[in-house]
């Protein structure tokens, strides 16, 4: 299954990358080929200073080797080794009334010293993070999320929806990240669900980002703005800054697996402001902004 995911993710960031050269028509991602001095590597691609996207990244790695401690003690074991795969990207849109989108895919095993698996599972999810409220992108997101989970499971979009919507959250700020999407994690064999099928699921909503979010970056990408909605744009990009850093487990564990620095750090934006006691005026778009993230919606009914 390793083997098999790696391969597929490997595809999907050729697929997704030549998409977005595409769609930027200047700029090109720029690759980097990484080692991690315990077990395995990556590959990093970054997009940066294009006609669409201000910074961007697609970045797949595999890595194995002995769990650190702080894992361990996190999943109760005494002594295990790990191998863990994935593709995360985030995209910077350089107009505001474009949307940042993050996405995850990744598969995790866990081995006992013999070498024998003791535990597997998938996990991921993509979400989209506007600066305006487009209702009708923010349903075309979902619906095309919502699509590809109903080809396995009708309560997957639902459940997942929800746990987006719970992860996605700054706790500190008493508000969402942005308007959502799906997020899994711990998808492991069940009495409806092997491994095969779980793949299945995973990569059927990994090919489906590109139709999510690609119509709305076409649709909004010429749009005007003004400097104060750019400034906007970037006081919201220190809320997501601020999540990256302070709750994300993907960061974490970048990090306590001694993962490449500059990959893991690869989504922060290279422009943000933090505005001390910001609030945006009554009856803004802004302010119609943060109602919603203070408030999750539903964006399809069922």
């Amino acid at each position: 299954m390793k083997d098999k995911f790696y391969k597929y993710i490997q595809e999907l960031q050729d697929s997704i990358s030549s998409k977005l050269e595409t769609v930027d028509g200047k700029a090109k991602f720029q690759e980097d080929l990484w080692e991690r001095p315990e077990g395995g590597g990556g590959r990093t691609r970054v997009i940066e200073n294009g006609q669409v996207f201000e910074k961007g990244g697609v970045n797949i790695s595999a890595v194995h080797g002995e769990l650190p401690e702080t894992m361990r003690n996190h999943f109760g074991v005494k002594d295990a080794n790990f191998f863990a795969c994935g593709l995360s990207l985030v995209l910077h849109p350089k107009n505001p009334m474009v949307p940042t989108v993050h996405a995850n895919w990744r598969y995790f095993e866990m081995y006992d010293l013999e070498g024998n698996i003791v535990d597997s599972w998938f996990g991921g999810g993509q979400d989209l993070t506007p600066y305006y409220l487009f209702e009708e992108d923010a349903k075309h997101f979902h619906q095309t999320c919502k699509t590809a989970c109903d080809r396995h499971n009708t309560d997957f979009y639902p459940k997942y929806k929800a746990r987006c919507d719970e992860y996605f959250y700054n706790a500190h700020r008493n508000e969402g990240r942005g308007i959502g999407g799906l997020f899994f994690d711990y998808c492991k064999v069940s009495d409806d669900m092997s491994m095969k099928n779980w793949f299945n699921f995973v990569s059927e909503v990994g090919d489906s980002f590109l139709e999510a979010y690609v119509p709305i970056v076409e649709k909004r990408k010429d749009l005007p703005y003004t400097d104060a909605q750019r400034t906007w744009q970037e006081i919201r990009r220190g809320r997501y800054v601020e999540f990256n850093l302070v709750h994300d487990k993907g960061t974490l564990f970048g990090l306590k697996t001694n993962g490449r620095i500059e990959s893991i750090l690869m989504s922060l934006p290279p422009h943000v402001q933090w505005v001390y006691n910001h609030h945006p005026e009554e009856g803004s778009e802004e302010e119609k902004l943060i109602k919603i993230l203070m408030n999750p919606k539903e964006w399809i009914i069922s």
